[in-house]
């Protein structure tokens, strides 16, 4: 439940992947950012969460997912760091799929506080270690998860589901890893084919 910290990292994490491409190690790219304070955070705590944070993100990604996060457009950068979080969150990547796209495939337009709270309901049923989160920090996973669909403009500010205009060059790049991870996106199978011409 880590993602409580923060949102999507777009600056930060183009600054890391940027760092790893120079350096080629992660435990590397940690220490120069932490001994440098290169995320300009106000406390070594903070600048140490986030660094954790974003390297776990980033490390859910191949070299050439990397080189494609750096050189890619701004548009293509969220997609791709959505894609890195839902990676590396089970429970994000299953809001995803059984929230977030089957409202969009089924032609439900907005995405709602009361549709995490039930997925969540839904998930502690199978996960009793989600029943020991408490009504806080439930309450700060979701704010965050809405501030990152925000970020990745898979939602307006008015919670409206915004469909995903994957590229060519960023399907291909998901395909060759899972096929199924398009599903982390509000778009049509329909779509999907097009977009790839």
């Amino acid at each position: 439940m880590s993602f409580t910290t923060g949102g999507l990292f777009h600056r930060e994490s183009l600054k890391l992947a940027a760092l790893y491409l120079d350096l080629g190690d992660w435990n590397a790219v940690r220490d120069k950012v932490i001994a440098e304070n290169l995320l300009q955070t106000r406390t070594l705590n903070t600048l140490k969460r986030i660094c954790r944070e974003v390297i776990s993100r980033l490390k859910t990604l191949s070299q050439g997912e990397v080189e494609f996060l750096i050189e890619a457009s701004h548009q293509e950068q969220a997609y791709f760091l959505w894609l890195a979080v839902c990676r590396q969150y089970r429970l994000i990547a299953d809001f995803a799929v059984e929230v977030l796209r089957e409202r969009y495939i089924s032609l439900k337009g907005d995405l709602t506080f009361d549709d995490f709270d039930s997925f969540f309901n839904r998930k502690s049923e199978w996960h009793l270690e989600l029943d020991e989160i408490t009504p806080a920090t439930r309450g700060k996973l979701r704010q965050v998860l809405f501030k990152m669909l925000r970020e990745a403009d898979l939602l307006t500010a008015s919670n409206m589901i915004h469909a995903a205009m994957l590229s060519p060059r960023l399907l291909d790049l998901i395909h060759q890893g899972s096929r199924r991870e398009v599903l982390y996106f509000p778009i049509f199978e329909s779509d999907v084919q097009g977009m790839k011409q």
